[in-house]
């Protein structure tokens, strides 16, 4: 597979490169599956040590994520991407952008978000870990 790649989705000219496509979609669709379940566990296999996540808020480091979801609150009962994902392989680096809504619910309100997310995944060891997801709003929320 050559270094660099730049596909809107996962479109391989080579059977290498469906395998690697699937994988990393595969990736982020078991992370927003592993969020929807509450699952910790599931949510840190698949992240690096050094992840964080960027919201508007600002940056909420792995321990701090993770704590939050093993103490319940915020929950999510639904997560998906809206659009097929834009999947970018430069040798051990990825990325993968999508446009997804998710609904959460934090002390007892309900969150709907429509959002632009990117996961950002390095090979180590032979298994891509993300490193890295920034979200901005894809949409303004209700009622402004």
């Amino acid at each position: 597979m050559a270094d660099s790649q730049d596909r809107p989705g996962p479109l391989p000219d080579s059977p290498e490169d469906t395998v690697t496509y699937a994988l990393l979609a595969s990736a982020v669709d078991g992370r927003a599956a592993a969020i929807v379940a509450n699952d910790a566990d599931r949510i840190a296999a698949l992240m690096a040590h050094g992840w964080g996540i960027v919201p508007e808020s600002g940056i909420t480091d792995r321990a701090t994520f993770l704590a939050r979801v093993t103490s319940g609150d915020p929950t999510h009962s639904a997560m998906r991407a809206v659009t097929p994902p834009r999947i970018r392989v430069h040798g051990d680096t990825a990325s993968v952008t999508a446009r997804s809504t998710d609904t959460a619910h934090h002390g007892g309100d309900r969150l709907d978000a429509d959002e632009g997310t990117t996961d950002v995944l390095v090979r180590r060891g032979g298994h891509r870990r993300c490193v890295l997801t920034p979200i901005a709003p894809a949409a303004p929320p209700e009622g402004s």
